[in-house]
């Protein structure tokens, strides 16, 4: 993140645009590595481990089904059940690893 920049803002995203499968990831570098072993969804980096992202509810607004593919840690766990909490349709989607760079990398 550049200095001065405001995470809540804004995000990273890749995949394809035809979908309405959404996973969102952690950092930008989970993002990419889950598009890789998950190219029918869109993976979007939330830039950290956050509940409520500021646009989260205009992408549920439009439809999508969206999954929460934060870290497999306390931390991850906790913003995940956190934001099923605030968004109840948002479903959880757990790495098998830490995170979904090491899912590849251990591949």
């Amino acid at each position: 993140m550049a200095p001065g920049s405001q995470k809540d803002c804004g995000f990273f995203e890749i995949g394809t645009s035809s979908t309405s499968w959404l996973i969102l990831c952690e950092s930008a570098i989970d993002a990419l590595s889950c598009c890789a072993l998950h190219p029918e969804y869109r993976c979007l980096s939330t830039a950290g481990a956050r509940a409520n992202p500021r646009w989260l509810s205009s992408l549920i607004s439009h439809g999508l089904e969206i999954y929460c593919g934060y870290d497999a840690d306390p931390v991850g766990d906790a913003m995940a059940k956190a934001m099923q909490t605030r968004h109840p349709n948002v479903k959880r989607l757990r790495p098998s690893r830490k995170d979904w760079n090491e899912v590849i990398r251990s591949k």
